[in-house]
């Protein structure tokens, strides 16, 4: 794997990020990462790395796609055993939406695939349980002074079942399982890295989906949905730092 070192400080963490869809990029992230990146565009036939090409963290970003759409996606398999890798190999790993389906498949949950409930898009009020205090990426949201209360979503697939030895860390009014943790990896269902532009172009794809009233909910939390971003990517690099310290200790 080769790493764009423009991308981050000098001896900086090395990440990579595989990308599922061609619209569907870091977005707002692009310059909070901080790391070395290599960017895997599955969606053009980048190969997937094997666990120990992946550097000292992955982030798997959402998609256009379900966690079963092995046939229009031939790489889904292989990420999804990535994933399950790296959860397992102690990889800090992010999985954001489409992402966090397919570790939930890899571990053994389920997902539904347009879930009854509907489509949960726009603005979405999040419920943090205990155990999200203790995380080491998702407290920075859940705890402090001012925890985060609301983010931004976009998704009709949903997980019903989490793996059986994964940590539940928060809900939504419409679906249970917001986030999630399996071993190194965390899962969030919602959309963290997502801009205004990202999230119109979504719901301009669906035509039950009323962009203007989905926009302006997202312009009247605009300043909560940014600084939960940046919190949640700021200490998910904290933790793939920490943990190239740990390994450089440790060596």
């Amino acid at each position: 794997m080769t790493f764009d070192t423009t991308t981050g400080a000098p001896g900086g963490a090395r990440l990579t990020v595989v990308q599922s869809s061609p619209d569907v990029s870091l977005d707002t992230w692009a310059d909070l990462l901080g790391a070395d990146l290599s960017v895997v565009r599955a969606f053009d036939g980048d190969p997937l790395p094997a666990l120990d090409e992946v550097g000292d963290g992955l982030l798997v970003l959402g998609g256009h796609l379900s966690a079963h759409d092995d046939a229009r996606a031939p790489w889904l398999p292989a990420l999804r055993d990535l994933l399950l890798a790296a959860a397992t190999s102690g990889v800090p790993t992010l999985a954001i939406c489409l992402g966090a389906q397919l570790l939930a498949v890899a571990g053994g949950g389920h997902v539904e695939v347009a879930a009854p409930p509907g489509r949960e898009v726009g603005v979405t009020r999040v419920f943090w349980r205990r155990e999200a205090l203790e995380d080491p990426v998702l407290g920075a949201l859940a705890g402090g002074d001012a925890p985060v209360e609301r983010v931004a979503s976009a998704h009709g697939d949903a997980i019903v079942d989490l793996p059986p030895s994964a940590v539940w860390l928060a809900s939504s009014n419409m679906y249970p399982y917001q986030a999630f943790r399996l071993g190194s990896a965390l899962g969030v269902q919602f959309r963290p890295e997502a801009s205004w532009a990202s999230l119109a172009g979504w719901c301009d794809r669906h035509d039950d989906v009323d962009t203007a009233e989905v926009l302006a909910g997202f312009d009247a939390h605009a300043a909560e949905i940014a600084d939960g971003g940046r919190r949640l990517v700021e200490s998910f690099v904290a933790e793939v730092r920490a943990a190239v310290v740990r390994g450089s200790v440790s060596a």
